[in-house]
């Protein structure tokens, strides 16, 4: 067992030390910052009367806003955020891990030895306990570290160690889709609709694990660490029914039934474009069913928002950009912008999926036939350009329906779905990215991630941190326009879809030109 875990991670290791760095120093700088912003007790006192608004506890959750120290709003503000971010890492980890190394027939070449039927499976989730592990501590520590009187050492490990229960959760849980799916992409579309879910319904209740479970922690006011031990019972057992469907099954299938192939091809499978799609219409279904419920999420609280700020013209006047726009109206534009910035991932990863193929060797029976390099590139480029607009207007969709059921005055349709669309050029901009990357070196297209989580740190939490203007603008998402409180501007939508027409005219170029086995 310890040298298949030493085999993992001499494998992985890199992987591992750039997830754990992102996530602890996006959880490091929140607090200095914080502190800079909200020196005194009565400003933090005042933002805790900001944050009770419904549309900021629907996206953070609940928090201790009577004793609103510093500690209490790093963990009320970015404890949720990073278990997302810890989930993340934990379920794309354990795929590969598992489900991929036995689709890449890595999994049969080791079990071909002398080892035991669940040692790989097992080996997996000593790894990724032990990177769990050290991500509860280096943020345990490294809060306590930064010595503010309220982050104590009690408040700075129960932090650390609760975003550990979760990915721990996450991991066991994510082994369990990979035993149920026949392939990776089903095992990650499975762990992700399950994450999703988690987040969506632990608006609706405390009592839904992980994520209701993470909200009663509250570190640096209660310090609850039962929910903490609850994550972690429900990861063994989580972890134990992996082990025992494993059993279950035969090497490359899975507990899931199939559906059975047609006798003889459509049509639209004589095409490129039309591989692609059966290949990612599982996700694309998934993630479309998952952006029209985060919509009608959203849309449910747009009511309460005037009411609360009603009688309150200090918070009001502190909140409000435009006193000619109501309070939804200021609100709206950064709904958008998140809904537009999740909208992002499907569309990433159905560009990225042609990485993926050839990564597998699975682009020589197609580029052996009469198909170019260039006509099967198109084809995900337009696939992923159709992934976001399709996920913009859903999104949309939702929020206005939600919306009309819960505002007096709601907003018209062709409002909402100007606000989202306009995010569209942006979007594309991430696509042309990911094509010049996957043109110059397959391997390179992850640092999109770190790219679009750039922008999202610069434009969600950049008002926060008082970022400077140019860093936004470094971003594609920094020109947007922010409808409806702003004018359309048609000069920066214009310029983005430019730039992403010579990234994919330079992609394409270099797609064609490269050799596919060596980049």
């Amino acid at each position: 067992m310890s040298y298949l875990s030493r085999f993992i991670v001499r494998q992985d290791r890199m992987r591992y030390l750039w997830w754990l760095a992102g996530i602890v120093i996006m959880t490091l700088i929140v607090p200095p910052a914080l502190n800079e912003l909200y020196p005194s007790q009565h400003d933090r006192d005042l933002m805790a009367e900001t944050m009770k608004n419904p549309v900021m506890t629907a996206m953070v959750g609940p928090g201790d806003l009577a004793n609103y120290t510093l500690g209490a709003m790093v963990s009320h503000q970015m404890l949720l955020m990073t278990a997302i971010a810890a989930a993340i890492m934990n379920i794309l980890l354990t795929v590969r891990h598992t489900r991929s190394e036995e689709e890449d027939g890595q999994a049969e070449l080791l079990r071909s030895l002398p080892i035991a039927r669940h040692s790989q499976l097992t080996a997996s989730m000593l790894v990724l306990f032990g990177v769990n592990l050290l991500l509860s501590v280096l943020i345990g520590a490294g809060l306590y570290n930064l010595s503010f009187d309220s982050m104590d050492l009690p408040g700075s490990l129960v932090y650390g160690a609760s975003l550990g229960a979760v990915g721990l959760f996450f991991a066991g849980f994510t082994a369990v889709c990979s035993q149920l799916s026949d392939s990776s992409r089903g095992a990650v579309g499975l762990a992700f609709t399950g994450m999703i879910g988690c987040y969506l319904l632990r608006s609706g209740s405390e009592r839904i694990p992980p994520f209701g479970w993470l909200a009663q922690v509250q570190p640096y006011s209660d310090n609850n660490w039962l929910p903490v031990w609850g994550l972690l019972a429900a990861s063994v057992l989580l972890f134990m029914l992996a082990v025992i469907l494993q059993g279950t099954r035969d090497m490359g299938s899975g507990l899931l039934p199939s559906r059975s192939g047609r006798a003889h091809a459509s049509i639209l499978l004589r095409h490129p474009i039309g591989l692609a799609w059966r290949l990612q219409r599982t996700a694309f279904i998934s993630w479309s069913i998952g952006m029209l419920v985060l919509g009608l999420s959203y849309g449910s609280v747009l009511g309460d928002l005037d009411m609360f700020f009603k009688d309150n013209d200090m918070l009001a006047s502190m909140i409000v950009a435009d006193e000619n726009s109501s309070l939804t109206a200021q609100f709206l534009p950064m709904l958008m912008a998140v809904l537009a910035f999740i909208s992002t991932i499907p569309a990433l990863l159905a560009i990225h999926k042609i990485a993926g193929e050839e990564r597998k060797l699975r682009l020589d029976h197609l580029l052996g036939r009469a198909v170019s390099r260039k006509r099967l590139l198109v084809s995900y480029i337009v696939l992923a350009l159709f992934t976001g607009f399709v996920m913009l207007n859903l999104s949309a969709l939702g929020l206005w329906l939600a919306g009309t059921a819960s505002m007096e005055d709601p907003f018209m349709f062709q409002t909402v779905w100007q606000a989202s669309i306009v995010h569209f050029p942006a979007i594309t901009v991430m696509i042309g990215i990911s094509a010049a990357l996957i043109g110059v070196a397959k391997k390179a297209t992850g640092f999109v991630w770190l790219y679009l989580f750039y922008g999202f740190l610069t434009l969600y939490l950049g008002g926060l941190f008082q970022f400077p203007e140019w860093m936004e603008k470094l971003s594609p998402f920094g020109f947007v326009a922010k409808l409806p409180i702003e004018d359309m501007n048609w000069l920066y939508a214009g310029g983005s879809l430019t730039v992403t027409m010579i990234l994919l005219i330079f992609g394409i170029n270099r797609y064609t030109r490269r050799d596919i086995q060596d980049s």
